[in-house]
């Protein structure tokens, strides 16, 4: 997934400065001969330490009060999306109002029980005591959001921090300006500034907050910057999760329903101008299949986007001009089939569907994060599988066949992040389901209750009485193996189809 704060090479906006302050209200220490964030880190530890962040009531509060930021600022959240990304307002309330909601209520509605000691099952040795798994707060966590979806990729793992009771600042994309903005100058007045900031600016910035130690560091972005992330962290040996990308492959069998997988296959690849860390990054068929799918891809594009899908009002536009230059070089990857039209202009890119592209070519090189759709050719099934096998294991692999069975293979036979069957992007929408890569594609997981878990510290705890001490004598010196005996006949742990006579 492609991120503004590209570490290596310059932003491609002015990076706004930290505000200056005395670090006591959400703001930073404008001390020069320290770390501009240092203030605020430390503000944000000392309520974190406080306790303020952990009863249940608090967190439910400061969640309560997100759902009236997206209540509140809906109208200013779809009129700065359409500004960054062109963005049309029903993949905006989609995308980054109601599957944040989603994430709320479902977040709402069980954090009382995700937050219950989990209890454990005891040995013999253990029977008159208490063992339990305690949900603990991390302390003071890091999001760093992209741009392509700029709401929702900071909002949805922020829910998941505040419910596990952690302080958190949060890095919004200098790339979306106007989000940027808007988070920085309204999200502010609806949380506690004790324990939740804003900071926003561009690689420098984020290179300086990143010296702070943080407990833990939530990135989302490619895999060349989660590396610097993962290198930032080691310092502080801060655990991390990586929401990354790659390229996601889409196989589609000679059995299958050619309207459905053309449609749901350019809906996901043309839904926000393709700009989306999930979308099919390129389809596999054989050449049979190809010139079935062409047809049904060019009457699909027709029907979502009108005959010149630049006047559509649900076609967007790509975030920024570097963005823009980066994704029209690989137009030159193969061969035309559908769209290819450009207007540097108005950073436009029409729905494309390459041909005869080859696997070493600049396209197949890279995650496209464009309206671009490459088809490579294989003969059978077990030629596609090899191939995705070949590279860097995706964030997600869909397949479509009208048996089941070919579906399964695919699952069985392949490694991703996550999977969906005969369908694209729809995994995600789902809470109950974890989100992430394996690999190059993300490291750790969120949505739902596994955004809970990802930002809680889970906490092996054991209570004993005081009394009882000569249940304990076998496991003092002087030692015997009759003493070994006894432990190990109270604390063993047998197979099912073991029988032990005591």
């Amino acid at each position: 997934m492609e991120t503004g704060a590209v570490f290596p090479q310059l932003p491609e906006s002015e990076p706004r400065r930290a505000p200056e302050g005395d670090g006591g209200n959400g703001s930073v220490d404008g001390d020069a001969t320290r770390n501009p964030f240092a203030g605020l880190v430390s503000h944000l530890r000392a309520s974190w330490l406080s306790g303020k962040t952990r009863p249940m009531e608090y967190r439910m509060a400061q969640l309560k009060a997100l759902g009236r930021f997206l209540d509140d600022k809906k109208q200013e959240i779809l009129e700065a999306t359409a500004s960054d990304l062109g963005k049309a307002p029903f993949e905006a309330e989609l995308s980054e109002i109601l599957l944040c909601k989603n994430e709320l209520h479902e977040t709402l509605n069980n954090l009382s029980c995700w937050m219950k000691d989990e209890q454990v099952d005891r040995n013999l040795a253990m029977q008159l005591d208490s063992a339990f798994i305690r949900k603990d707060p991390y302390g003071v966590v890091l999001i760093i959001a992209p741009w392509n979806y700029p709401i929702h990729l900071f909002l949805v793992p922020l829910v998941g921090a505040i419910a596990a009771g952690n302080c958190v600042i949060v890095k919004p994309s200098e790339v979306s300006k106007k989000t940027e903005k808007l988070v920085a100058e309204t999200l502010p007045g609806y949380l506690d500034k004790d324990c939740f900031a804003v900071v926003t600016g561009g690689v420098q910035e984020t290179t300086r907050l990143l010296e702070n130690k943080f407990d833990y560091i939530f990135f989302t972005g490619s895999p060349p910057v989660g590396r610097i992330i993962m290198t930032a962290a080691a310092k502080h040996l801060t655990p991390v999760t990586l929401e990354l990308g790659g390229k996601n492959p889409c196989y589609v069998s000679d059995t299958c329903d050619v309207t459905n997988v053309a449609r749901r296959v350019a809906w996901g690849r043309f839904f926000n101008a393709g700009q989306t860390c999930i979308a099919p990054d390129y389809l596999l068929c054989t050449i049979e299949m190809q010139e079935k799918l062409l047809p049904a891809l060019r009457k699909a594009i027709d029907d979502f986007y009108g005959p010149n899908p630049r006047e559509s009002p649900d076609f967007g536009r790509i975030v920024s001009d570097k963005q823009f230059q980066r994704v029209q070089r690989l137009l030159g990857s193969g061969r035309v089939a559908i769209g290819g039209q450009t207007d540097e202009a108005e950073r436009y890119i029409a729905p494309t569907v390459l041909v005869d592209v080859q696997p070493l070519d600049p396209v197949m090189q890279e995650e496209i994060f464009g309206p671009i759709l490459p088809i490579i050719i294989i003969t059978n099934m077990d030629e596609a599988i090899d191939f995705i096998n070949s590279r860097e294991r995706p964030l997600a692999v869909y397949a479509f066949s009208s048996d089941d069975k070919v579906v399964n293979q695919v699952l069985e036979r392949t490694s991703s992040g996550g999977f969906c069957g005969n369908d694209t992007l729809m995994h995600v929408t789902l809470p109950s389901l974890p989100f992430g890569g394996i690999g190059n594609s993300g490291l750790g997981t969120h949505h739902g209750k596994f955004s809970f878990d990802t930002f809680s510290h889970h906490r092996g705890c054991l209570k004993r009485g005081m009394g009882w001490e000569r249940l304990n004598a076998p496991r003092y010196p002087p030692y015997s193996q009759q003493k070994f005996g006894v432990i190990r006949a109270t604390s063993k742990v047998t197979r099912k189809s073991d029988c032990t006579l005591l």
